[in-house]
């Protein structure tokens, strides 16, 4: 009993519960306080149990938002601090407009240096006999992140804006509940389709797994190979439904998957930079050139963008469908 008390106050378990969503990290750090004087007779709040869903009702009877202080200059801090950060990045980019070598100089490094450098010496700093896969996750990793992250902020934005919310509105319940009884967005119990599914969805998978794991073999990677098995996911939810789906596959999976990939996949690339770019032996050795397990990093940087790329192409299609994972 004390060993899960310990468990459930340590700092692992309670990033495990943010990660999950159980956390609100705002949580009684935000104070509005309730309105002076006496209260409208013709607003009433619901009695214990009954469902009220008006906000506009909510923030005049509970919370006076319309003279709070505090929250006044918040939305002030909140706009002028958007204005400096779009302001700032227009001018981050101009400057560095202003340093780029002139177009189409015959002496711009791009037209020398990095096409050589990467044509010659390739195979032999990367391990990579693919030498685009060597380029996006060596030479150029980060960049690779970042759309790696662009995958993950995009998938975020569409889990908020298109995600059905239960105590949002009286029209949404109904709707979600109508949506529940009638069996919209679940299959009919295709017969041919779930037979083909049975047959299908592992070969998928498989194809999906092998194009990851060839990428710095042969033409694939990451990229592609997610993009297959979140094709296999879908196919497979279209065949047996959310219920079963959600069964290995839930918005936790999604989670955790995701925020493991990108964690991994940053740290990875850190620790390599910075020892390459302090002359240190990173310690990861680069195997042979067209064995499976070769190239450094590439080959687990491929694995994890794969993963995110499947997440976040099965997460599009079940927000877009239902509203939910």
């Amino acid at each position: 009993m004390r060993l899960r008390d310990d468990y459930e106050e340590s700092r692992w378990h309670r990033l495990e519960k943010w990660v999950d969503g159980d956390i609100d990290p705002l949580e009684g750090r935000m104070e509005i306080k309730p309105p002076d004087g006496e209260k409208d007779e013709n607003t009433k709040l619901p009695e214990d149990g009954e469902p009220f869903f008006d906000e506009e009702k909510i923030n005049s009877v509970v919370y006076d938002t319309a003279h709070n202080k505090e929250l006044k200059l918040f939305r002030i801090i909140y706009r002028l601090a958007s204005v400096l950060l779009c302001v700032t990045l227009i001018g981050v980019l101009l400057w560095t407009v202003v340093y780029l070598p002139e177009f189409g100089s015959p002496d711009n490094p791009i037209n020398n240096e990095v096409s050589a450098r990467y044509i010659e010496k390739g195979v032999e700093e990367t391990g990579a006999t693919n030498f685009v896969t060597g380029m996006i996750l060596d030479y150029r990793a980060f960049d690779t992140f970042g759309e790696s992250c662009v995958l993950f902020i995009a998938a975020t934005c569409v889990l908020v804006l298109m995600r059905l919310d239960n105590s949002s509105s009286k029209e949404k319940m109904k709707k979600k509940k109508e949506e529940e009884n009638d069996r919209l967005y679940e299959p009919k119990n295709d017969l041919i389709l779930q037979k083909v599914s049975c047959v299908l969805v592992p070969l998928i998978f498989i194809f999906g797994i092998y194009i990851i794991l060839n990428g710095h073999l042969s033409p694939g990677g990451g990229f592609s190979g997610g993009a297959v098995i979140g094709s296999g996911l879908i196919l497979y939810l279209n065949a047996f439904g959310f219920k079963k789906t959600e069964r290995f596959f839930t918005e936790k999976t999604f989670r955790r998957i995701t925020l493991a990939a990108l964690t991994f996949y940053c740290l990875a690339k850190s620790y390599s930079f910075f020892t390459g770019a302090n002359h240190m032996e990173s310690g990861i050795p680069l195997g042979t050139p067209g064995a499976i397990l070769s190239s450094g990093l590439i080959l687990p940087l491929n694995i994890c963008v794969g993963l995110v790329v499947a997440c976040t192409m099965y997460a599009f299609y079940t927000l877009f469908r239902k509203g939910g994972m």
